[in-house]
């Protein structure tokens, strides 16, 4: 089959591309990526050596560039990771957000009618639920649960599933979604908290926690994530929508002191600072409809994923610190400049 990727050069993107590349080595990648600031090429390093994989530059709220790539590779399935996600950007700047999430996911949902797909797959994220309260642990987010969003970023993602969900009903486009909890793992750009805290922690600068950092999140290791999108995909009931939860829920608090103790850093350096407008309390998914389907069920506890996470970093600190300097923007260029 041909797979195209779209957002295949950031965090969850290029993990997926490279479980694809290894799991399924007989399909064609293909990815799309705009490259905006979170969307770092060398990350696809190792995938441009494979012949099953290629990269094309465009945007997919760009629909010239959308059709003509379809008209190229005529894809068997479209997996749409390409978004802006980040909360706070979400809060600074929403017209991005609308325009990248929903635009662009129609515009993909225009050409998938155009030329037609097997599968169309929508990467989405629990945020579309908003919170649940601290005190009631035995609440979970459901694929019933309803949609009620906190921040431009959320609504912009509840939005983009809503528009699949009814060029579905209306269409007949074979399509699924996904909805995740907080990932963590390799390539994930320093500005969220994990990433965010290691960098830090190395340097021995202060690391910065909203509020009292009681809010909890259900993190989900990369890896597990892709398998279950890998699986969805290709074997998932067209129209569903399926929650992928890690079972590791953790107060942001106790993530960075796990974080600090793999480094043997002082706590000293935890700084509280204000908490950001509309934080959402609680995230955690109930994964029973894609275990009981599909037999999926994570493989990574969080001790055992934070401990590879920190050690990829420790690893692979050229990458990270590049992107902190602004040099991985210049790589596309160092790679296809004179081509």
């Amino acid at each position: 089959m041909t797979i195209i990727v779209t957002g295949g050069a950031g965090f969850i993107g290029s993990n997926f591309i490279y479980y694809q590349l290894q799991k399924h080595p007989e399909d064609r990648i293909v990815c799309m990526d705009a490259l905006t600031y979170a969307g770092n090429l060398k990350t696809l390093k190792e995938a441009m050596t494979h012949d099953q994989f290629r990269f094309v530059k465009a945007d997919i709220a760009d629909r010239g560039a959308v059709n003509q790539l379809f008209e190229e590779e005529h894809p068997d399935i479209i997996v749409n990771f390409a978004a802006e996600s980040h909360v706070d950007r979400s809060v600074v700047n929403p017209e991005v957000f609308l325009r990248t999430n929903i635009m662009g996911t129609q515009v993909l949902m225009d050409a998938c009618r155009k030329y037609g797909i097997k599968r169309y797959h929508q990467v989405s994220t629990d945020e579309v639920y908003g919170d649940l309260p601290l005190d009631q642990p035995e609440l979970f987010f459901t694929e019933d649960t309803p949609i009620h969003t906190s921040s431009p970023y959320s609504a912009s993602k509840a939005g983009a599933d809503l528009i699949v969900l009814a060029y579905a009903r209306t269409f007949k486009l074979p399509v699924s979604i996904t909805r995740c909890s907080n990932n963590y793992g390799p390539y994930h750009f320093p500005e969220k908290l994990i990433p965010l805290m290691i960098s830090r922690a190395l340097a021995d600068e202060s690391l910065p926690v909203y509020g009292t950092g009681e809010n909890i999140r259900d993190w989900l290791y990369v890896e597990d994530h892709c398998s279950a999108i890998d699986l969805v995909m290709r074997k998932g009931r067209e129209g569903e929508v399926y929650n992928v939860g890690g079972h590791n829920e953790r107060t942001n608090l106790e993530v960075v002191r796990t974080i600090l103790r793999e480094l043997d850093k002082p706590e000293r350096l935890i700084h509280y600072v204000t908490d950001r407008p509309g934080h959402d309390r609680r995230y955690a998914i109930d994964p029973a409809k894609i275990h009981n389907e599909l037999g999926w069920l994570p493989q990574t506890r969080f001790d055992d994923g934070i401990r590879m996470t920190v050690q990829w970093y420790l690893d692979n600190q050229s990458w990270w610190q590049d992107i902190l300097k602004g040099d991985y923007q210049n790589y596309y260029q160092q790679m296809y400049g004179n081509r």
